[in-house]
């Protein structure tokens, strides 16, 4: 009913940026939140940043200052600007988003997801 693409990825030197793009298609009614989250190889899933439908947003400490979340609601899509890139920010990026259907169910979806290398 619901799917989350996400875009973007990629290889870029360190220092350098990338955008990732999260578009939510099917039968939506409301998407409450849009959350970018990331994982490495033999470690967890971290959320990285979050926006809620009234635009609060909340950054993980280690990407503060650099990333930046925003939406574009009409197009209940999702973006990340990733500026200054580290290495250690290699992962694979996860879209993930609560939507309340056109049948007014509520359900968490997942993309993809979209691997960030950041390698010299």
């Amino acid at each position: 009913q619901v799917q989350l693409v996400e875009s973007g990825g990629g290889l870029v030197l360190p220092g350098g940026s990338l955008r990732l793009s999260c578009a939510a298609s099917g039968s939506i009614f409301r998407v409450e939140y849009m959350a970018w989250y990331r994982q490495t190889p033999g470690k967890e899933l971290t959320l990285v940043a979050i926006i809620n439908s009234g635009g609060t947003i909340n950054y993980a400490d280690s990407v503060k200052g650099r990333f930046t979340i925003s939406r574009d609601k009409n197009a209940n899509t999702a973006y990340l600007q990733m500026n200054s890139l580290k290495p250690e920010d290699t992962a694979v990026y996860y879209c993930s988003s609560t939507i309340a259907t056109l049948a007014k169910e509520s359900g968490t979806y997942w993309g993809q997801g979209t691997q960030v290398t950041v390698s010299s």
